[in-house]
């Protein structure tokens, strides 16, 4: 009995100081990223850390063999709406995402269209467009904007609301964290692109987008909506455009400052902005980059998803 009872307290000792040496090396690996109260104050192009205890937030970048290594946990650190909703029956939750970017991002010479074109400095993605979508009997499938007036999308003051999966992620420009990062400068850096590119928004709003109405007329009969809460026929055979679909947009060059990716050169430098209007971030990217895809097509198929940006 005692030789047994010794060797259980032995064996429970190990496991406490194998415990506590994991844990140990947990925090002494976090301990030393840059990180503070006052979310202005951090070099983003640095290692950085944004914790917080109000809303639970743990992100972590490291710069290792030139690459910006992203682990959060993609709570966001600043209030949001109330989930759910009405027009969003989801719950925000904890999730595991990891970002592998580019430091030294490069121009590919095309423009290639992105689900998720990047994420937010507090680990937060960027998805501006949307799952929900109109389909007709003829075939044709539109794409729901998430801003419009048709279906309501349970969007909060940020731009932004929640996926089935939990996930929390802006459509537009995410308002709470521009105001926690500003210094006082017009250009508000708000996180990065996949393929590296930083992603800025205007508070002047100096630099506008390259987006108008299409005229061409809409085609498409007996068009349906469908969602587990909602149901909505519309008729859209010769209607025209505007705004509640992807495809009721096109890139025109010679209205804005901004190129058909929401972008531009900034003292010789690419870069990505979140915009008060349309397309309100960038659809597609122009340097190189890889994103793990959905099984299957883009979510809403293949007809009428918008503007297809040039070299894609």
């Amino acid at each position: 009995m005692n030789y047994i009872y010794s060797f259980a307290i032995l064996t429970f000792s190990l496991c406490v100081m194998s415990c506590g040496s994991s844990s140990s090396k947990t925090m002494k690996n976090t301990a030393n990223l840059p990180s503070s109260d006052d979310l202005s104050e951090i070099n983003y192009m640095d290692s950085y850390m944004i914790t917080s205890d109000t809303y639970g937030t743990v992100t972590t970048v490291e710069i290792k063999d030139g690459q910006r290594i992203m682990k959060s946990n993609a709570l966001p650190n600043h209030q949001t709406g109330s989930f759910p909703n009405q027009g969003n029956p989801n719950t925000i939750s904890a999730q595991t995402v990891n970002y592998t970017i580019p430091v030294k991002p490069k121009l590919s010479g095309d423009s290639k269209w992105a689900r998720q074109p990047g994420v937010a400095v507090n680990g937060i993605k960027f998805e501006p467009e949307t799952a929900e979508r109109f389909v007709c009997e003829t075939g044709e499938v539109y794409r729901i904007e998430a801003f419009q007036e048709l279906v309501d999308m349970g969007l909060d003051h940020n731009h932004a609301h929640v996926q089935p999966t939990g996930a929390y992620h802006y459509h537009g420009v995410p308002t709470e964290l521009v105001n926690a990062l500003d210094t006082g400068q017009d250009l508000v850096m708000v996180g990065f692109a996949l393929d590296g590119f930083s992603i800025y928004y205007s508070k002047s709003g100096q630099y506008k987008p390259s987006f108008r109405l299409t005229e061409e007329l809409r085609s498409g009969d007996a068009c349906s909506y469908n969602n587990p809460k909602q149901s909505l026929d519309m008729e859209i055979n010769n209607t025209k455009a505007d705004g509640t679909f992807v495809s009721d947009w096109t890139y025109d060059e010679s209205l804005g400052e901004l190129d058909e990716c929401n972008g531009k050169i900034i003292d010789g430098q690419y870069a990505y902005f979140v915009t008060d209007d349309y397309p309100f971030m960038s659809r597609c990217l122009k340097g190189e980059f890889k994103e793990e895809r959905r099984k299957g097509p883009p979510p809403g198929g293949h007809s009428h998803r918008g503007p297809r940006p040039r070299g894609n």
